[in-house]
């Protein structure tokens, strides 16, 4: 069984690589690699799935899911620039690929172990990642 928590966060980035001329980037990451910045409102799925525990009925208890979330992903990120304000983008581009695999490491360690996570990231509406740790 899967059960999933949906929250959203909003944050700005730039897509870049250090060391390419400002026209290469342009080039590669178009008006993503605006030199001032760019947001998203970000939405976050977070799919557990696991048995069904016989005495709760749950798969996991959503409420607790979305206290993690907001601990791990919503405080650290939400209303943030990805590439000046958080550490864990330090060297890595702030790409939703990205984005969703330091997510997925932050709620996983949050999680107990039986429990299956992957996590679908949309950026756009016409954009979206998913990644279960593979």
């Amino acid at each position: 069984m899967k059960v999933c928590r949906r929250e959203t966060f909003n944050a700005a980035h730039r897509l870049f690589v250090e060391g390419w001329t400002d026209e290469k980037n342009r080039s590669v990451f178009g008006k993503c690699s605006n030199p001032n910045y760019h947001g998203h409102n970000y939405i976050l799925e977070t799919w557990v799935e696991g048995a069904i525990d016989p005495l709760t009925g749950y798969v996991f208890d959503l409420g607790e899911l979305k206290e993690i979330i907001r601990r791990e992903v919503s405080h650290r990120f939400d209303h943030r620039n990805l590439n000046l304000d958080c550490p864990e983008f330090e060297g890595k581009n702030p790409t939703a690929e990205n984005i969703a695999v330091v997510i997925w490491n932050l709620l996983r360690k949050s999680l107990p172990e039986h429990l299956k996570l992957s996590v679908r990231l949309s950026e756009t509406e016409n954009n979206w990642v998913e990644y279960d740790g593979h």
